[in-house]
């Protein structure tokens, strides 16, 4: 089982009167022996790159969204999980990695993309994912048997099998594919609508590496990757959605679709560079799911609603040293 136990620090116990998105950010920063100041309270080691975004013919297809039917600019973050700054890239806790990606559009606007390295979520609601970390928190090395960790998974199937679904390490932030576990409602130029959710898969495939390889790797090796692939050139993703058919779960990340679902291609991003002033800038800006364009709109997953007012605690909190 993945590994999801990490020193506590009680001053940031979640206070059960707190709306639940407080909570969750309370209980992220008991997790990682928090708080550091200045970092988020979950994905807190990240990397920022700059590139671009090129459509496919595709896109028009399913949305008029202006983000996947011209070309942009884009700025993007690549994170561990995990609220620790300095997290080594093969702790078993640093997953799933993340990326956010954020479409620079005319006039100061713009839109984000945010997705994540496991095609689920452990949980369908935000009371049940902040079950899931209050169990892992009560869950030290003095707790009673069985833990409630274990209980906890004991009960809840779509938790164990998130943990336990294999993470295999990357072998670079480039050659690792992102999924998008909520769904969203996509409108296209004549008014057709269609349920999706996001797949971002390397030009090249996926690859990651061996076993053995991934206990050997120094503790930034994903960034040192980096620095060193794009001395050599830029490289690139295909951005696709995911086609749901009637009766495919819309509002539960937890389930997967079918691999048999149509894929409609969105376009291309290309990553040219690192960002020399990223180690500052991912200071001050908030990548959100919900930050969307005209011909995309939300679902009602419960999880994709609660993720904005989560990531605005831990902005909040980031911008005043907390």
């Amino acid at each position: 089982m993945t590994s999801l136990i990490l020193p506590l620090n009680p001053a940031w116990a979640a206070d059960a009167a707190k709306p639940v998105t407080e909570q969750l950010v309370d209980t992220l920063t008991q997790l990682s022996a928090g708080p550091h100041p200045g970092f988020r309270a979950n994905h807190a080691k990240g990397v920022m790159a700059e590139g671009y975004f090129t459509p496919a013919a595709s896109a028009a297809s399913i949305t008029k969204a202006e983000i996947f039917n011209q070309r942009h600019p884009v700025l993007l973050r690549y994170s561990n999980a995990g609220g620790v700054p300095a997290s080594a890239d093969n702790d078993p806790n640093a997953f799933p990695k993340g990326i956010a990606i954020r479409f620079q559009l005319p006039n100061d606007e713009n839109a984000d993309l945010v997705c994540i390295s496991i095609n689920s979520f452990p949980a369908s609601t935000p009371e049940e994912f902040l079950g899931l970390l209050q169990a892992v928190a009560a869950s030290g090395p003095d707790a009673p048997q069985p833990k409630p960790i274990e209980q906890f998974l004991g009960s809840h199937p779509a938790a164990l099998r998130f943990v336990t679904t294999p993470k295999p390490l990357p072998e670079s932030f480039a050659s690792q594919s992102f999924f998008g576990v909520n769904a969203f409602k996509f409108t296209n130029a004549k008014g057709e609508t269609h349920y999706g959710r996001y797949r971002i898969v390397p030009e090249q495939g996926p690859k990651f590496l061996s076993a053995e390889a991934a206990k050997a790797v120094e503790q930034d090796y994903l960034k040192n990757e980096l620095t060193q692939r794009l001395q050599k050139g830029a490289y690139s993703y295909r951005i696709s959605v995911q086609i749901a058919k009637e009766g495919d779960q819309l509002n539960d990340a937890t389930v997967s679709w079918p691999e048999d679902r149509q894929v409609v291609e969105l376009g291309t991003l290309t990553v040219e560079k690192l960002r020399a002033d990223g180690d500052e800038l991912q200071k001050t800006v908030m990548f959100s799911p919900l930050n969307l364009v005209d011909g995309i709109e939300a679902s009602d997953d419960p999880i994709l609603k609660a993720r904005p007012g989560v990531y605005s605690v831990s902005f909040s909190r980031r911008l005043q040293g907390k």
